[in-house]
């Protein structure tokens, strides 16, 4: 078992990694090397892979192993390391969960499939809990989400679950809920709601789990640890325009990200799978500017000489 403590060891930014492609549409596993490198060298504390903004739902099973197995290998010490192991059922993640923690993952995300009960949602968790420190996805893109009254059973009777990234309609209230209904002992993190860091960070979350503007990242949830909340809103303020534009949808967002790790040269290709919808040309000319102005920011920032 892991010895993580999400509390102490996923306290800032993970990066949520895509799944780079050549042209072939084979996974390109030294793509995804530089892209952990990137995280880093960007001050991420970890990684979180095989998740949505990795395509997961195209990756076959040892794709997935793959990854996971290079992500590791890649990581070294200084990241920990995030499984994503959401599937059509239980089993199916439960088999995932064993299989990340002998690839050497340091925790599992799942997010519950549609349907099930609160007694099969917390069975759910125990399962993937006797392999791995959990990490519970609460996402509904345009609804409430899960209950945080379930959440605060879950939390008070297994203790292998230790995170909740929550992602719902709004997330701000939601954040404060969870906490209130847990007593503050999960790691709580934010992913989709971007554009509402600042209340997120109002609300004491632990982490952030974005997919790109990762030194940015790092940089303004620092600032406001440090009591320079000023600071950290002029800085977030720069990336609102870029982020507005990448979270208008999911497949949006996938493209965009990946087009931005292709002009700095970590990813080679801007292959993605089916489902994901390509980006039409007045979508691409305005990604790819809005993509130049965040390495723009991402190099000022990794560099220092912004501060």
């Amino acid at each position: 078992m892991s010895d993580l403590n999400a509390k102490r060891d996923l306290r800032g930014i993970v990066a949520s990694l895509h799944t780079a492609f050549d042209e072939a549409g084979r996974v390109d596993l030294a793509s995804l090397e530089r892209l952990v490198h990137h995280a880093g060298e960007a001050g991420c504390c970890g990684v979180l892979a095989t998740a949505v903004a990795g395509e997961v739902g195209s990756l076959a099973p040892d794709e997935r192993s793959q990854i996971l197995r290079t992500v590791r290998s890649s990581a070294g010490d200084r990241l920990r390391i995030l499984a994503g192991v959401s599937a059509p059922d239980i089993a199916t993640s439960a088999a995932l969960a064993e299989e990340a923690a002998a690839l050497g993952a340091d925790m599992v995300m799942w997010q519950p499939p549609a349907g099930l009960q609160p007694l099969e949602i917390m069975d759910g968790v125990r399962s993937l809990g006797a392999h791995l420190p959990v990490m519970l996805q609460d996402l509904d893109w345009s609804g409430p989400g899960l209950d945080p009254a379930l959440i605060g059973e879950m939390a008070a009777g297994i203790e292998a679950l230790q995170a909740v990234k929550i992602e719902t309609a709004p997330a701000g209230p939601k954040y404060s809920a969870v906490a209130r209904a847990t007593g503050g002992r999960l790691h709580l993190s934010g992913g989709w709601a971007a554009m509402q860091m600042p209340d997120a960070l109002a609300r004491g979350l632990d982490a952030f789990i974005p997919s790109g503007l990762l030194p940015v990242y790092v940089r303004i949830f620092n600032f406001w640890a440090k009591g320079h909340e000023g600071a950290a809103r002029e800085l977030f303020e720069e990336i609102l325009p870029i982020i507005a534009f990448s979270n208008q949808h999911i497949h949006v967002s996938i493209r965009f990200w990946k087009l931005e790790h292709l002009m700095k040269a970590i990813f080679t290709t801007l292959h993605a799978r089916p489902p994901v919808a390509e980006l039409d040309e007045i979508q691409l000319a305005e990604a790819a500017s809005l993509a130049k102005r965040a390495i723009a920011l991402e190099q000022r920032w990794r560099t220092g000489s912004g501060s």
